[in-house]
């Protein structure tokens, strides 16, 4: 069953071409990656499908049962560390989607929040400034927050960049159970290694879909060669590209 589809979908991004004519599936519960060069389109890609780009031509079907309950982790660079924020208020958004942006947060929903701060690893840090946490400490609260919005759809915009190996360790521990719980997973990284270890299923993403499917198959040298060669002949100054 399909969580997903891409229906020769195209997107830009700063009135550049980002994703052309992209058509594909994503399977409900997949452990998905999305890789390529700098500049490939990936996060364009992901903030698409997360309803925060709007779509050049083509369109993106979720499935029914996932309308609704799609859960964005942002880069960290896409986040003012220095609002004056606590750290339980912040994982506390969580609960909006279903509460909405007035809802109270009463004491229950406020437990939720600690108690998915104690599954990151993050007991104590309730009170605690976000400006005050290291990057490692930041991701784990994100993590926490997309936690509580008990999602069906995950998308995780560069998860594990820039972040310490124990703390890589721990969250991919968070993703593993995201899959184990039948979610679908969809991440993007540039760690081709850890996305051999652990995502089953990769897209390999030059602005133009060069392989998608099984991981190992995916990330064959020869499909490699040919993303790095399509970045080279990248044109930034290109138009959309029309089909008749």
């Amino acid at each position: 069953m399909n969580a997903v589809r891409f229906i020769d979908l195209t997107v830009t991004h700063q009135r550049h071409p980002a994703v052309h004519h992209l058509s594909g599936e994503i399977d409900q519960g997949s452990l998905m990656a999305i890789v390529g060069p700098n500049g490939a389109g990936k996060s364009s890609l992901l903030d698409a499908l997360a309803g925060r780009l709007p779509l050049t031509s083509g369109r993106i079907e979720i499935a029914p049962a996932l309308v609704g309950r799609v859960a964005y982790l942002p880069q960290q660079s896409q986040i003012d560390r220095s609002f004056p924020v606590g750290v339980l208020d912040l994982v506390s958004l969580g609960h909006w989607p279903r509460r909405g942006a007035f809802g109270a947060i009463d004491a229950p929903l406020r437990e939720k929040a600690r108690e998915a701060l104690a599954s990151v690893g993050l007991s104590g840090f309730e009170q605690r400034r976000i400006g005050e946490l290291s990057v490692g400490q930041f991701q784990r609260v994100l993590f926490a927050r997309v936690l509580l919005q008990d999602a069906q759809l995950i998308l995780l915009d560069e998860p594990f960049n820039a972040i310490d190996a124990r703390t890589s360790a721990d969250l991919l521990a968070v993703v593993r159970r995201w899959h184990g719980e039948a979610r679908t997973v969809v991440a993007v990284l540039h760690d081709m290694e850890l996305v051999r270890e652990n995502f089953p299923q990769t897209l390999l993403l030059a602005r133009e879909a060069v392989a998608w499917g099984p991981t190992a198959q995916v990330l064959h040298a020869e499909n490699l060669f040919r993303a790095r060669q399509m970045s080279e002949r990248w044109d930034e100054s290109a138009p959309v590209c029309e089909r008749a």
